[in-house]
């Protein structure tokens, strides 16, 4: 049997009052895809997060440029990929530093890619030319058996 894709886009100006409307769409693309409720939790403050480094860093809270969110699930994984064309880094490959020396530096960023990394089963990240970004955050689905262990 074939499997069955589904995409999803949504487009917003890079601005954090989009940011609510980002986390609408992410969760209900997650109920659809059948994700329950701590899952849910977690893949939207995953995107959140991306999508709020996207605003303040890629772009320097510039509104007149845009994030794109598409969402493309099948029955094994939700992939979110986070688009922009903002200033290139790759927030996996840059330096992290300790815990310890954040908090000794009272620096209060730093954890974003972290926390990113704790809450979603998969972070990659692609330049697409020369002015594109892409942040795939990719969460597996449920297993269908896993449903039927504890009843």
């Amino acid at each position: 049997m074939a499997v069955l894709e589904r995409t999803f886009t949504l487009s917003v100006p890079s601005s954090v009052e989009n940011l609510a409307m980002v986390r609408d769409f992410i969760r209900n693309v997650g109920e659809h895809a059948g994700f329950e409720e701590s899952d849910l939790i977690k893949l939207v403050m995953a995107v959140d997060e991306a999508c709020t480094n996207i605003v303040e860093h890629a772009y320097g809270h510039d509104v007149t440029k845009e994030v794109t969110i598409k969402a493309i699930y099948d029955d094994k994984e939700l992939n979110i990929k986070l688009i922009d064309t903002g200033r290139q880094f790759n927030p996996i490959e840059a330096k992290s530093e300790s815990l310890k020396d954040l908090v000794r530096k009272r620096k209060s960023g730093g954890l974003g890619i972290r926390l990113i990394n704790t809450l979603v089963d998969e972070v990659r990240y692609e330049f697409l030319d020369e002015n594109k970004n892409l942040l795939h955050l990719i969460k597996k689905l449920p297993s269908k058996n896993d449903s039927n262990i504890n009843k």
